[in-house]
């Protein structure tokens, strides 16, 4: 039985807005590689992208191909909304070869029978799965060929949200609210890190009393003691320490949509120093969540939160989130727009941003998130949790 997370017209809908782009750029065929953009435009869904894979897009075919290996074609199957002809696999032979056969050959081969194998190919060249062989193989195979780099022209087509996918996103809030309330009930002193990330993923896959959760992209973060100026550690077995501030950042997901939120937490009575950190982020973040509405650019959502630290003579470099939604490992990001100087991407009704104003210094990290969506009467923000510095 086929599993439908979405109708199929909102595939045709995504299906017809990536051919428009291709028509834009000139482009014959797309071959998509990244997982998230496979999913966003057929549904498939499955831990198989450590194998090449794609999903082949072409102006004059309604439906896209997919295309992976062959114990994979049950799983296309089952998850995507296509019909029989428009699902090819590759025999296993072509996997971690010993007979210089490669994935990228079949490829090649549903190209040619595509009627493109000289026309220009848009290739997504910086996607995380597809490699530099991948390349030079289709290369070898399709001398004739053009391509060109389109790694972000279907995440472009994401980056507006339908209602559908936005559910998706609130009920994946309603998940990271668990989860962070199970993580910062965990914390204690003399509680193994390890302890409290068993609580969190718990919650994450345990969902709500309606619904259950799915795996998300990035493992729940959780730098503690020093290590909180570092904001990308995940956890050992240390115990937790009177005296430790603990940064939490995790998501919850929801047919692969997320809803990222990150708090802090500290072990014991915080200092007065990390109390006015944190308020000082808060008030920074609620500042460029004010500033967020349709027609304002990302940077001056940015310049919100800078003009607001400037205050107390801190400054900030990195940008402070970018848009995101759909996603798989390692990365529930869209790689287009971010929060930062310079990016002049005007915010649309219906994008979705992960918005992260942390504060890292040398000794300890405050660090405060929420997801928005951007409405005609500005930032909705998804989660509903206190914005504050906890107390372990």
């Amino acid at each position: 039985m086929r599993q439908s997370t979405f109708e199929p017209g909102e595939y045709e809908r995504r299906i017809e807005e990536t051919k428009a782009r291709m028509r834009e750029e000139g482009l014959d065929a797309l071959v998509v590689a990244d997982p998230a953009n496979m999913n966003y435009l057929s549904g498939y869904d499955g831990w198989s992208f450590y194998v090449n894979q794609a999903v082949i897009v072409t102006p004059d075919r309604e439906e896209p191909v997919w295309v992976g290996r062959g114990m994979d074609a049950n799983g296309a199957r089952a998850t995507t909304w296509l019909s029989e002809e428009s699902i090819e696999s590759y025999s296993d032979d072509h996997v971690h070869s010993p007979y210089d056969l490669h994935p990228m050959d079949y490829i090649a081969d549903v190209l040619e029978a595509l009627g493109v194998s000289d026309g220009t190919v848009g290739l997504e060249m910086d996607a995380y799965y597809f490699t530099a062989k991948s390349y030079t193989r289709l290369q070898e195979n399709l001398g004739e060929a053009t391509f060109e780099d389109a790694t972000l022209l279907v995440n472009w087509v994401r980056i507006r949200k339908s209602e559908r996918e936005l559910d998706y996103m609130r009920e994946a809030a309603r998940i990271s609210e668990n989860a962070m309330r199970a993580g910062i009930d965990a914390i204690g002193e003399g509680v193994p890190e390890s302890e409290a990330a068993r609580a969190i993923y718990d919650a994450l896959i345990r969902g709500t009393d309606d619904y259950g959760g799915d795996y998300p992209s990035i493992v729940p973060l959780m730098p503690s003691g020093d290590h909180t100026g570092t904001p990308h550690l995940t956890w050992t077995d240390r115990e937790f320490e009177a005296g430790d501030p603990v940064i939490i950042e995790l998501s919850g997901c929801r047919h692969r949509y997320h809803s990222p939120l990150a708090r802090t937490a500290y072990v014991g009575d915080p200092p007065e120093e990390m109390t006015e950190r944190m308020e000082i982020v808060v008030e920074g973040l609620e500042a460029a969540l004010d500033a967020a509405e349709p027609g304002v650019t990302c940077e001056r959502v940015e310049k919100a939160w800078r003009d607001t630290i400037a205050k107390y003579d801190i400054e900030k470099e990195e940008r402070i989130g970018y848009s995101m939604g759909l996603g798989y490992p390692p990365d529930w990001g869209e790689h287009t727009a971010s929060l930062r100087p310079g990016d002049e991407t005007v915010l649309e009704e219906d994008m979705t941003f992960h918005m992260i104003p942390g504060l890292w210094f040398d000794d300890f990290g405050a660090e405060l998130s929420e997801t928005f969506h951007v409405t005609s009467n500005g930032a909705e923000v998804l989660a509903d949790f206190p914005r504050k510095l906890f107390s372990a």
